[in-house]
């Protein structure tokens, strides 16, 4: 629950590891939706609730979790909305200990996620974005992805500026409906991404797409209706229910960066193949999405 305290909000936080959030949110320099000061131990982003474009700054202090409105026009309501938007970023209403039980027993995440403990699933909280990053992320490597994201947020996204800097919002829906293929294939998208991003923004303005519709389903029942999706295969529906629908199961089994982690935590030259990741993945069932983030952070020095 978060508690005014003079010019910020204040939030208790129990088994929250601040640090190793920031640090998977500056994995790379060419992120644009967020600026992260390790030094200071603060993440600063602009955010878009109700149609209000805010800035806000989050911060550690102690057990408390601070959160800054440095801009925009915020009244009481929105500051809850903000709030609990905060609160599904970082996942803080999640008891993690089942997972550390499940972790503790298994011989190969039990250190790993012992060495990270805290540290909760950074979420994608927007579907079009979450579909929009998978989609860029297909069969390319990480900092290619972030570029590509970069270019699409820079090109169609809408900012704030405060302070001498700028903040990006990700490009709506709408917005992304109203150009055309040539105008992703001129920042880099491949025809076919751009066709798939294309195809998920006119399914989102027309209505026939929302987060909304995804309530109450189960993991299986949202693979099948995101893999129905022109473009939105299995790794795609599951990265998607991982990050935006907040599914602790599920399993992005073909992630590239998974099988890396997994290559370095057995100590071997080859990659593990599929059939030998789902047998790992059979202890971390129920926390296969946790354990995938666990193990990727593994990745980051």
């Amino acid at each position: 629950m978060w508690e005014k305290n003079e010019s910020r909000w204040l939030r208790k936080t129990a088994d929250f590891n601040f640090l190793d959030v920031l640090v998977y949110l500056n994995r790379n320099p060419k992120e644009v939706l967020h600026q992260v000061d390790l030094e200071n131990r603060c993440v600063t982003k602009a955010v878009s609730i109700d149609g209000k474009n805010i800035i806000i700054r989050i911060s550690n202090q102690d057990d408390y979790l601070s959160l800054e409105f440095l801009s925009g026009d915020v009244d009481a309501d929105t500051k809850i909305k903000v709030g609990c938007y905060v609160d599904e970023w970082f996942d803080l209403n999640r008891d993690l200990e089942p997972f550390y039980q499940l972790a503790s027993k298994d011989h190969l995440i039990s250190e790993v996620v012992s060495s990270y403990k805290g540290l909760r699933i950074i979420g994608v909280e927007d579907l079009f974005e979450a579909l929009c990053w998978a989609i860029m992320g297909q069969q390319i490597s990480l900092h290619v992805a972030y570029s590509l994201k970069q270019k699409l947020v820079t090109t169609f996204g809408e900012s704030v500026n405060f302070k001498n800097k700028t903040y990006w919002l990700f490009p709506t829906p709408e917005k992304i409906e109203s150009i055309s293929l040539e105008d992703l294939r001129e920042i880099s998208f491949t025809q076919r991404k751009a066709e798939y991003v294309l195809g998920v923004a006119k399914l989102m303005k027309a209505g026939s797409l929302s987060r909304e519709q995804f309530e109450g389903h189960s993991l299986e029942q949202m693979e099948k209706e995101l893999t129905a999706i022109r473009g939105i295969g299995k790794w795609s529906a599951n990265y998607v229910i991982m990050r935006c629908f907040r599914h602790p199961d599920a399993f992005p089994l073909a992630d590239v960066g998974l099988h890396n982690a997994l290559k370095k935590l057995l100590n071997r030259d080859e990659k593990p193949g599929m059939q030998e990741i789902e047998l790992l993945a059979e202890n971390w069932t129920g926390w296969r999405a946790y354990a995938t983030f666990y193990l990727w952070r593994t990745l980051q020095t």
